[in-house]
This record gives C-alpha cells, structure tokens and sequence, in this order.
C-alpha cells in the first residue's frame, strides 16, 4: 500500500522504467525547482543574467542526463568523466557560488532518479538556509583581508619603510612577493594585510603614496587561485 510518505520522497520512476509522462514531469519540476534557486540566490547577492539563467537550466539538464543514464554504470562513469573537465574561465567564482551551482546538479542528480519530491524539499531547506546566513553575522571575521601591491622605486630601500602605517591600519601584514618591473627600475611589493574595524583604506594609501613616490598602489580582495590555471 502506497503511503503519503512514499508519494512525497518515492521515486516516479516505476521499476526504473522511464514513461512520456514521468519525463516531462521530472523535467519540468526540475526547471521549477531551479528557477525557485535562481530566484533565491538573486535576493541579497550580485549576480549576473548569464548566472541566473544556469542556475535555472542546469538542474533540468544534469536530471536529463542521469535518465539517459539511469542503470548503465558504465554510462555513469563517462558522464561523471565529462563533468570533471568542465572549467569556468572566467573570473573566480566565488564559495557561495560554487555552493549553489553544487545544489543546482545535486537538484538536477535527484529529479533525474524520479525524486522530485526530495529534490523540493532538499532546495527549500538549502536555499532559506543560504538565504538566512548570508543576512547574519554568521562566519564574519573581525578583519578584512585586502591584498595590498605597492610599486617602489629601485633607490628606495622598501624594507620595513611601510611597517608603521600598516601597524596603525591592519592587525597583520605580511610581504609575500616582491618582483622587479621596468627594466629594473621598479619594485613591486605584494602585501597581505588584514583591515582594523573601521580602518580607512582611503587613508593608508594616501599616507604610502607619500613614501613610495605617488607610484601605483592596488588595493583589493586576495584571489584564492588564477583561472587560468585550471
């Protein structure tokens, strides 16, 4: 006897046997359910139209996919194969992102099995859950990491020359890299530095112009890898 528990989290696929109708109705409920995370990522992130409109296709086409196959392991293992040489060459994506690409295929992974019904409910926790930390002080440090490059001069002996301004605005900084640049005229510094509360980015560059000659200073998020190594 079939329950209301099993109609909700039940596959809708009767002896791994796909119909017409059970088709259209996990592609559909996959479109929906992918749309529904579209939706709820663009409430209180940046994002792009291009992103939106993935989050929305994917878990109708990866749930495609899995049903195509379905049973076949083989046929498994060469679609996981073709998923891991996917690379995104654009800009980094960020965590929050990748997470919620992750959630979009693992939708798309359960509808293409038949269960729409753990596939709704998985998406509605996840994306209110998202939604609910992204608007708290959950995870928030006290400090900002900044990577901080500053160009010397080659007669100016950069060693130390910045610890005292970094000491008034950064509870940390650290000298990662320093490269030659212009035929060797210049000296480009790589900082990583973590922001006091409060701190003035504004201010501490105005105060490292007056050492380093008014030459470039790049002040921005650390990137956590290059896309184009992948």
């Amino acid at each position: 006897m079939t329950t209301q528990t099993d109609l909700i989290f039940g596959s809708i696929f009767t002896n791994g046997t796909i119909t017409g109708a059970t088709f259209l109705i996990a592609t559909l409920c996959s479109l929906a359910i992918g749309i529904f995370i579209a939706f709820m990522y663009s409430i209180k992130n940046s994002y792009s139209k291009s992103f939106i409109i993935t989050l929305s296709l994917l878990p109708a086409i990866v749930g495609v996919v899995i049903m195509m196959v379905n049973g076949n392991v083989g046929a498994g293992v060469a679609v996981a194969g073709a998923f891991s040489l996917v690379r995104f060459r654009s800009a980094p994506g960020s965590g929050k992102e990748i997470a919620i690409i992750f959630l979009a295929m693992a939708v798309g992974l359960a509808t293409g099995m038949g269960y729409i019904g753990i596939a709704a409910i998985f998406a509605v926790i996840i994306s209110v859950a998202n939604l609910i930390l992204s608007n708290c002080s959950f995870g928030e440090g006290a400090n900002e990491e900044k990577t901080v490059k500053i160009t010397v001069p080659e007669s100016l002996d950069f060693e130390g020359i910045f610890d005292d301004i970094f000491e008034r605005y950064t509870t940390r900084a650290e000298l990662q890299e320093v490269k030659t640049s212009g035929m060797g005229s210049l000296y480009k510094l790589n900082y990583k530095v973590a922001m006091r509360a409060k701190a003035s980015t504004k201010g501490m560059i105005d105060e490292i112009r007056q050492r380093n000659g008014n030459l470039e200073i790049t002040c921005s998020r650390p990137v956590a890898y290059k896309s184009d190594e992948l």
